[in-house]
């Protein structure tokens, strides 16, 4: 299997590739459950949790400013995929429309397909954080998030929800899927935080 798809980082990538990763030859899809097909013109993002609630279609989303990124990937498990390429939304410009309640200290992801992941509101409101929409020039395909995911660069990539549809603003701490069932709450890779503890993900 090493070698066909995935390969040993070289010496000079080790400032890139976190420990205990390999690099990804393509890019992989993990997904648990099915892949939900979202129609453009039946997406909508809710955020709540603030001091007003807001719905926003695709059309909103679009008006929003547009940007382009390269960002490094990296998965729980064990593969990471160097500049990648998206366009998006960064998180800074999208909070421009929201009022954020200053008790907020968590953001739930709620994604089509009924799936969630939670982050620290300092993780979400980084500079580098995007919504992304387009993967390499194309519209980001169903298998990767599409229409629309979060990508947050410095965390492991199930923090970067897929088919995102709602962000719930929490005033206290508050655990997604995977976190529930033995991933590690907040899952930061040149750390190494992959599982919370022992158990069936070991």
């Amino acid at each position: 299997m090493l070698g066909k798809f995935f390969q040993k980082p070289e010496p000079n990538q080790g400032d890139r590739v976190p420990p205990g990763q390999y690099l990804a030859t393509g890019f992989p899809v993990l997904t648990y459950g099915d892949t939900p097909e979202i129609r453009l013109e039946d997406w909508e993002l809710e955020v709540w949790g603030c001091a007003q609630p807001v719905k926003l279609r695709w059309d909103d989303l679009m008006a929003m400013p547009q940007s382009d990124f390269t960002a490094d990937f990296h998965c729980v498990t064990r593969w990471s995929k160097l500049d990648v390429q998206w366009r998006g939304v960064k998180v800074t410009d999208f909070m421009r429309a929201i009022d954020l309640d200053p008790k907020a200290v968590h953001v739930m992801q709620h994604c089509y397909g009924d799936y969630t992941t939670n982050l620290a509101i300092e993780d979400f409101l980084r500079e580098e954080n995007f919504f992304a929409h387009t993967l390499f020039g194309e519209p980001l395909p169903p298998d990767h998030g599409g229409p629309l995911r979060l990508v947050v660069p410095h965390l492991y990539a199930w923090k970067s929800g897929k088919w995102l549809k709602g962000l719930e603003f929490l005033d206290h701490e508050a655990l997604g899927f995977w976190e529930r069932n033995g991933y590690h709450k907040r899952g930061e890779p040149w750390a190494e935080e992959r599982y919370a503890g022992r158990g069936l993900f070991l």
